[in-house]
C-alpha cells in the first residue's frame, strides 16, 4: 500500500472513530421510546420551577387545559419526555403534567417530601455531625450527588443529605412517560 493510500485509510478510520464517539455521546439523549430529545439533553433529568406561578397542562401546548398551578419556585421536577417547547414532568406527588420550557431552570434543588426532618451532615457519612435539619415539605439548593449523598447549600452553610431521603436526586424515572398527564402516583 502506498503512503498516500495509507494516509487516506488513516483519515477514514479517524473520521469513522469520531462519528462513532459522537453517536455514543448522543445515544443517552433519547426519549423513553428511543427517539432523540429535541433539547439534546438526557431524559429523565432534573430541573426546577422558575417561579411560584407555573401552569400544569394536559398536553404540550397552550390549547391544552390547565389542570392546576404549581406555587413553589425552585420545586424540583423530573423531565420524563419533551417536545421542542414543552417538558413533560413528574412532581413530588407523582403527578404528571406538561409545562413550557421557559418556566423551568437547570438550577438544582432538593425537596423533603416526607413528614420527618432530614439531617444535614457535615460530611458524606451518617455518623458525621449534624449541621442542620431540613424541615418537612421544604426545599434546599443542591450542588452535586456522590456515593449516595448530595451536597446542599443553605445560605453560607454547606452539608450533605442522603440521596434516597430527598426528592430531586433519583437517577431512574419516577413516573411512566407514557402515562397521560394528571394526578396520582404511578410508576412504570
Amino acid at each position: 500500500m502506498s503512503g498516500k493510500a495509507r494516509e487516506r485509510l488513516r483519515r477514514v478510520l479517524v473520521v469513522t472513530g469520531l462519528l462513532g464517539v459522537a453517536a455514543l455521546t448522543t445515544a443517552s439523549q433519547t426519549m423513553p421510546d428511543g427517539r432523540p430529545t429535541p433539547s439534546r439533553q438526557p431524559v429523565p433529568r432534573w430541573l426546577s420551577l422558575k417561579s411560584d406561578e407555573v401552569r400544569a397542562r394536559e398536553g404540550p401546548g397552550l390549547d391544552y387545559r390547565i389542570m392546576w398551578e404549581y406555587q413553589t419556585s425552585g420545586l424540583p421536577v423530573q423531565v420524563i419526555a419533551e417536545t421542542t417547547e414543552w417538558r413533560k414532568i413528574c412532581d413530588p406527588e407523582g403527578a404528571v403534567a406538561w409545562v413550557h420550557r421557559s418556566v423551568v431552570s437547570s438550577r438544582r434543588s432538593l425537596f423533603n417530601a416526607s413528614a420527618e426532618e432530614i439531617p444535614i451532615h457535615s460530611s458524606r457519612s451518617a455518623t458525621s455531625s449534624v449541621r442542620a435539619r431540613l424541615s418537612p415539605r421544604s426545599l434546599v439548593s443542591m450542588d452535586e450527588c456522590e456515593d449516595g449523598w448530595c451536597e446542599v447549600r443553605i445560605r453560607r452553610m454547606r452539608g450533605w443529605v442522603q440521596q434516597r431521603a430527598v426528592f430531586g436526586a433519583q437517577e431512574r424515572p419516577l413516573c411512566n412517560a407514557n402515562r397521560p398527564a394528571g394526578r396520582g402516583r404511578s410508576t412504570r
